[in-house]
Formats: C-alpha cells, sequence, structure tokens
C-alpha cells in the first residue's frame, strides 16, 4: 500500500519475505511511506514467498537469504526456473563474497545489506524494476575474495553435515556408498582447512557457500 493506503497501480509492486516479524513490518511500514511502491504481500518463510509472487505477480521480491522452508535464494532460482518476470532484490545481514556469488547465479539483480537507509532500498528497488543491477559496494569488493572451491556434491554434503546428517544418513539419502561420503567430506574438509566435518561445515556456512 502507499503511505495513504490506497492502492498504487501506477508504481512497483512488492512482494516482502523475511522470517523476523518486527523486520519485515517495519520494511513494509517505511517502503509503503514512497509513494511509487506498494507492498502487496508480506511472507515469513520461502515457501509463503512463492505462494505470494504466484498471486500477485509483483514487479520485485524483496527477499532475505536465511529463511525457513527456503532460503531468498532457493526462492530466486526458482523463480528463475518458472520464468516468472518478477526481479529479485536480496536484503541480508550476511556481507559474504559466496553469499552474493549465489545470488547472481540465482539471477538475483539487487543485493544491499540491511542496515543500508531506507531510501537507498527504495533507490536500490526503482534500479532492480527498470531493469537495472545493485550491489552494495563492500560486497562487489569482498566478492572476489575468496573463491568457492567446493563443487557442487561436495557443497551438498556438507551442507546435509550442517543440519545434523550423519554420514550413513547422507549415503541412505543420495543412493552413494558410505565410503564414498567418507571421502568427499575427506576432501571438502581439506580444502577448507578444517578440523572435522562439523567444523567444515561452519567455515562453509560462514563463507556463504551453502
Amino acid at each position: 500500500m502507499t503511505g495513504d493506503g490506497t492502492e498504487n497501480t501506477d508504481g512497483i509492486s512488492v512482494v516482502l519475505a523475511e522470517d523476523q516479524t518486527m523486520v519485515v513490518e517495519a520494511f513494509a511500514e517505511l517502503l509503503g511511506l514512497q509513494p511509487d511502491i506498494t507492498v502487496q504481500a508480506i511472507a515469513t518463510n520461502g515457501a509463503e514467498a512463492l505462494d505470494a509472487v504466484a498471486e500477485h505477480d509483483p514487479d520485485v521480491l524483496v527477499a532475505d537469504i536465511e529463511m525457513p522452508r527456503g532460503t531468498g535464494l532457493d526462492v530466486a532460482a526458482e523463480l528463475r526456473r518458472r520464468g516468472s518476470r518478477t526481479r529479485v532484490l536480496i536484503v541480508t545481514t550476511f556481507a559474504r563474497s559466496g553469499y552474493l556469488r549465489r545470488a547472481l547465479n540465482a539471477g538475483v539483480t539487487g543485493y544491499v545489506l540491511k542496515d543500508s537507509p531506507i531510501t537507498e532500498l527504495a533507490d536500490a528497488l526503482r534500479t532492480v524494476h527498470a531493469g537495472g543491477t545493485v550491489i552494495a559496494p563492500e560486497l562487489a569488493l569482498a566478492a572476489w575474495d575468496q573463491a568457492d572451491q567446493l563443487t557442487d556434491r561436495e557443497r551438498e554434503l556438507v551442507r546435509l553435515v550442517g543440519e545434523g546428517a550423519t554420514n550413513r544418513t547422507i549415503a541412505q539419502q543420495l543412493h552413494l556408498a558410505e565410503g564414498t561420503v567418507r571421502n568427499y567430506l575427506s576432501t571438502a574438509m581439506t580444502k577448507l582447512d578444517a578440523r572435522n566435518r562439523t567444523d567444515a561445515a561452519r567455515i562453509a556456512r560462514e563463507r556463504g557457500w551453502i
């Protein structure tokens, strides 16, 4: 809605996705004060975000990364797969190069930090809506600091370790031999200079690789 509570049919339609209720409500209120921005819906997880985009067909989805039932990057990738016209702007606290690379690979066209002034977020929305790309300068500089060395399979296994899965569970889930799982994780631990499999998951998450 616009600041006066009326629908804005000529401006930028937006869906907000953020699992922290106070944060998303504050974003909605502040963006609603912009005369050219209409917040159509709020989602608190990835599944709700996809449903809201399907229902409202917004110009832009503003999403956090870390959400239950699908991260903002998962949602962006799925929207890209569906051929959705909705552009995605990530607003997050994570200034990590790995996240930015994954975001760009998922088709995200904007990536800014939550501590940015609301005027900068609104300007980023306008740029993304107009077909441009917005990346916070500090993120652009960090993007090439440390390349993601993990293969897709290693990343998948390390992510499952981070979720608490045992080697046996991973082997059963991915239809791999348990020895193969150990070999993948050993290689990942070496690349990450990790002490053990749990440490590997921690390091990979801190770098934004999983």
